[in-house]
């Protein structure tokens, strides 16, 4: 095994290189990361070797926080092929109980991959390990083109939501989640899931830009265009509310809390700054939903839903991630909320596709394909919303009037576009105008 002091001496320099690091490179005041090694077991011995590790760290910030870590080790000096390219992934030198080891991420070795795979699921006999790129928060890795493993990696105590939310789904029998298949977990946390792999599945995001870059080449009618995504978003909203409805029979329900939704508004809204957001309009609007009466029922949400979190596969849509949004509290990402907010993110994911459709034409991009940027957005956010309203079970956790659901709906729509503006500032500033121009026709449509 790894020495505890080279462990922690090697991840204080690893740790803040890797995208699903959440905190600062340095404390305050410069340093390294102060870091304490909390589990720490070797899952496989010899070479190559893999060892488990959870790490708390102490970056500046008033609350700690802990991380898990498949550390994989062969020898020094032999320098595997996967390495090349992965330089964010190596560890350096470690001494061992073996002699001096290079370090690094497990996950980058199909061999440790396959090995902590039979470490978590013993049954499954797979061949092949490929690791996904894209994720920012977790990390995962697909077998055999049949299962996907999730790491968890920043880890909360208690249940992880996308676990525990998709094996409750499962459980009601809504199949339009990824089948469960085994769970990795200690007292504390929540350490891996595995699924079925959705092989062929196309995210929605990508399908919406197919449809608009054809919209966009043929400059006709939306309806009349053969990648027309309006059936695609009518089923979508279909499955959007048998999900919400299995929810409900999951976790239950409880009456709404308004006032406790427009607060969290208003919190989100003092986080962002930005020149041209229109803070008072912003809080007139909110105080708006403030005022409505009924406004439905309080349930487990998905909490970041958007066209990138469900796929397209033959047997129709599937929805994934529900660990909401990471940067969030686990406990504010699990508590009951309105199902109008997982819908007003996939009505703001329909803006976001029409707009980012139109950025990659460049020069092309006229006042003629605006248009029909916004006749292609109209047209599915109907759908979509004409497929979720289809589904009875839904009714009973909306609110009662088509004004007050119309009204609350915005008012998420608004927040949805505000926390857009702070994250495309502080990532993709040559985007803020996306959410922020969202923000302001949404106003104008309120007086």
């Amino acid at each position: 095994m790894i020495s505890r002091d080279s462990l922690t001496k090697a991840l204080a320099d690893f740790l803040p290189r890797q995208r699903w690091y959440a905190g600062p490179g340095e404390v305050d005041g410069g340093g390294a990361l102060a870091i304490q090694v909390l589990e720490h077991e070797q899952l496989r011995s010899g070479w190559p070797a893999l060892e488990w590790t959870l790490v708390e760290v102490d970056d500046g910030r008033p609350e700690r926080s802990v991380y898990q870590v498949v550390v994989g080790l062969r020898p020094s000096g032999d320098m595997a092929a996967f390495y090349e390219g992965k330089p964010d992934a190596l560890m350096g030198e470690v001494e061992t109980d073996d002699g001096p080891a290079m370090a690094y991420d497990a996950l980058i070795d199909e061999e440790l991959a396959i090995a902590l795979l039979a470490h978590i699921a013993p049954e499954e006999d797979v061949q092949r390990a490929r690791p996904l790129s894209l994720e920012q928060s977790n990390s995962s890795i697909v077998y055999d083109e049949r299962l996907i493993m999730k790491l968890f990696r920043r880890l909360s105590e208690g249940p992880n939501p996308d676990a525990e939310v998709t094996r409750a789904l499962a459980a009601t029998g809504f199949d339009h989640v990824p089948a469960p298949r085994a769970e990795w977990r200690t007292d504390r946390f929540d350490l891996a899931v595995v699924c079925e792999f959705l092989a062929g599945s196309v995210d929605g995001f990508q399908l919406a830009l197919t449809s608009l870059r054809d919209l966009y080449d043929l400059r006709i009618d939306p309806a009349e265009a053969g990648g027309d995504f309006a059936p695609d978003a009518r089923r979508l909203g279909q499955v959007t509310a048998e999900m919400h409805a299995a929810l409900a029979a999951a976790f239950g329900s409880r009456p709404a809390e308004v006032g406790s939704w427009v607060d969290d508004m208003e919190t989100h809204l003092a986080r962002v700054s930005h020149p041209d957001l229109p803070v008072a309009a912003v809080r007139d609007a909110y105080r708006r939903a403030r005022a409505i009466g009924d406004a439905g029922a309080a349930v487990r949400i998905h909490g970041d839903y958007h066209l990138s979190q469900v796929l397209r596969t033959d047997a129709g849509w599937y929805v994934l991630d529900f660990e909401g949004e990471p940067a969030r509290p686990l406990e504010e990402r699990r508590r009951p909320s309105s199902v109008l907010r997982d819908v007003a993110g996939m009505l703001r994911s329909f803006h976001y596709a029409s707009r980012i459709a139109l950025l990659e034409r460049g020069p092309d991009a006229d006042a003629d394909l605006d248009g029909l940027a916004r006749a292609w957005e109209a047209r599915n956010r109907e759908a979509f919303l004409e497929g979720y309203l289809a589904v009875e079970a839904v009714a009973p956790l909306l609110p009662a009037t088509d004004s007050d659901r119309a009204a609350l709906r915005r008012a998420f729509e608004i927040d949805k576009a505000v926390y857009e503006v702070g994250y495309e500032q502080a990532h993709r500033p040559a985007w803020v105008d996306i959410p922020l121009s969202a923000v302001r026709e949404m106003l104008e449509d309120h007086t």
